[in-house]
Order: structure tokens, then sequence, then C-alpha cells
């Protein structure tokens, strides 16, 4: 099993930028492959980073590429969230999950991840 908690959220103006991070306990961090979403008011919960179990394949979506940059230390059971010139758009919770099994391919759906932190707010003033 793995332990998921979310950090780095806060209040910031459109075009700065904020790093989160997500600290995971558990001997098998590194077996799985990491995600983050976002959910803001009244949407649902949207795809928003991936990468794979050794580090590769980072995925993202759309309306955050170019921007935002996924990564992690397995060392330090750690997974990272760069985000760049953020807009009010990017304003959510944003959430870490895990997706075990060595898996080579990242993916896109909620119902594919197992385990979830608790979230951490990212509001983006114009």
């Amino acid at each position: 099993q793995v332990q998921l908690v979310e950090s780095g959220g806060g209040l910031v103006q459109a075009g700065d930028s904020l790093r989160l991070s997500c600290a995971a306990s558990g001997r098998t961090f590194s077996n799985y492959n990491m995600g983050w979403f976002r959910q803001a008011p009244g949407k649902e919960r949207e795809f928003v980073a991936a990468i794979n179990w050794r580090g590769g394949s980072p995925y993202y979506a759309d309306s955050v590429k170019g921007r935002f940059t996924i990564s992690r230390d397995n060392a330090k059971n750690t997974v990272y969230l760069q985000m760049n010139s953020l807009k009010p758009e990017d304003t959510a919770v944003y959430y870490c999950a895990a997706e075990r099994g060595y898996l080579l391919v990242v993916h896109t759906a909620t119902n594919e991840y197992d385990y979830w932190g608790q979230g951490t707010q990212v509001t983006v003033s114009s």
C-alpha cells in the first residue's frame, strides 16, 4: 500500500509558478505509476499529468502541455508537479494518485488509479 499527501498549493496571480509535491509512504512506491488530477468547483475531476514507474513516458492533458512538468524522485518517495504560467482556469483542488503494477503505459482515467491523496488547493487570480 501507499499513502499520499499533497502539499505546495496556495494563492498566486496569473503568470506565476507553483510547485506541488506529493509525499508517499510505503515500501512499494517505486512500483507505481503516478498521476496528477484536478477538480474545480462544479466540474468533474480531470486528468492533468502522469508518469510511469521508471520516471518515463510523461503525459499531459492538452490544457497544460508546455506549462506543467511532472517528475518523480523514487529515492525521496516524492512526485512533483511544476506549474508555470498559471492561468485562472487552473484553479482547482489538485490530487495525486497512484496506480500499482509496474506499468509501462500511463492512464488518464480516474478509475485506473488505486490510491489518492487528500488534495491541495491551487487558486490563481487574474
